[in-house]
């Protein structure tokens, strides 16, 4: 087991392991609510993540049209996790949260219309929009 959690700690997950599927993205969404050029989340199954902690929820209509429901700490104001409609089975996690450097690094990079120039990511694939990523863990 591993876990995510925000910056004070009131909000935290644990975690099976490392997951197979991590995504960089470089939407503009995900770029304003990481405040970075780009956000790297890691998908579980729902069922297999624990939950502890009240997170505040924010909730905003993502590219694909589908709402995006981003939980972060009322404390803190860290984001630990989202939910998307078009993945309803599936939780993303803030890589950043997780905070282990030997963790697996993006299989995918979406959304790259909106990628800085000068980012790099080696050994994904890459996109300019995105497609929702395989459910099978």
């Amino acid at each position: 087991m591993i876990d995510a959690r925000c910056n004070c700690g009131a909000l935290a997950l644990s975690l099976p392991g490392p997951s197979s599927l991590v995504v960089a993205c470089h939407c503009i969404d995900c770029q304003r609510r990481t405040g970075a050029p780009f956000g790297v989340g890691a998908f579980y199954p729902m069922e297999a993540v624990t939950i502890s902690g009240t997170p505040k929820e924010y909730v905003r209509t993502a590219a694909s049209g589908g709402k995006v429901r981003n939980y972060f700490c009322p404390d803190c104001g860290s984001t630990v996790y989202w939910k998307a409609d078009n993945l309803p089975a599936m939780i993303g996690v803030a890589v950043g949260a997780i905070a282990a450097p030997n963790y697996p690094a993006p299989m995918r990079s979406v959304f790259e219309q909106s990628k800085h120039v000068w980012v790099e990511i080696t050994g994904a694939l890459h996109l300019q929009q995105s497609s929702a990523p395989k459910t099978s863990e």
